[in-house]
């Protein structure tokens, strides 16, 4: 049985599908949000429900089943309209928005209506005895925004690497891309690189550094 260290240095390593088996059940840790009442932590409800959203977990029937009572299950759906309504003003849409809007009632859309034009004029929210912060939401909203676009630049990042180290091991030998890797850098060579550099490896640098053989190349990959 493979253990829990070997898991977690897995995980560290991109393989987060490693990873121990007691896995976030993000379905209960929204419900115990919905019954902490704590304005603090509905503020950030809609951030924690699209992250949820974003991993193809979050199901509203099997939260609302965790719900014990009537004023539960009313907070919760008044934390669904009040992240829809966020959702609406930036654009955003998940794979359960559409189908949930379908099924609300006619009071639920008004209140969906308010509360997105308190959110684009910067009015408080009101709710109950509570007013939620419009800019509060906002800001906490854009940075899983600014989150989210850092996680993809990383991963575009991390993809081309992978792609230019690929490249680099059908031209050169491991030990020539060594030596090219070294030179680009500017880290110092011993004489034996040198002139290995200089006999081998900086020929297929001028030959990949020609435009007209470049230019040749792609016309290849396109017939």
């Amino acid at each position: 049985m493979v253990d829990k260290k070997l898991l977690n240095g897995l995980s560290t390593l991109g393989f987060p599908m490693f990873e121990p088996s007691e896995e976030l059940d993000v379905n209960e840790t929204l419900a115990e949000v919905v019954k902490s009442q704590d304005t603090r932590l509905w503020e950030g409800f809609p951030v924690m429900l699209a992250n949820a959203s974003d991993s193809y977990r979050f199901s509203p029937d099997l939260v609302d089943q965790l719900l014990t009572d009537k004023k539960q299950k009313a907070h919760f759906r008044q934390l669904l309209i009040l992240s829809l309504s966020l959702y609406t003003v930036y654009h955003l849409t998940f794979s359960w928005t559409s189908k949930y809007k379908k099924h609300l009632s006619e009071n639920d859309k008004a209140l969906l209506k308010a509360w997105k034009n308190s959110l684009t004029h910067n009015q408080p929210l009101e709710w109950d005895d509570t007013e939620l912060d419009p800019e509060r939401l906002k800001g906490l909203f854009e940075l899983y925004f600014e989150q989210s676009a850092e996680k993809g630049r990383r991963r575009k990042e991390k993809f081309e690497e992978f792609s230019l180290e690929y490249a680099l091991s059908q031209v050169f030998s491991p030990k020539q891309k060594e030596l090219f890797k070294k030179r680009l850098e500017g880290l110092p060579l011993t004489k034996t690189e040198k002139e290995y550099y200089s006999r081998t490896v900086k020929k297929k640098v001028v030959a990949l550094a020609n435009s007209e053989l470049h230019s040749l190349s792609r016309k290849l990959l396109e017939q």
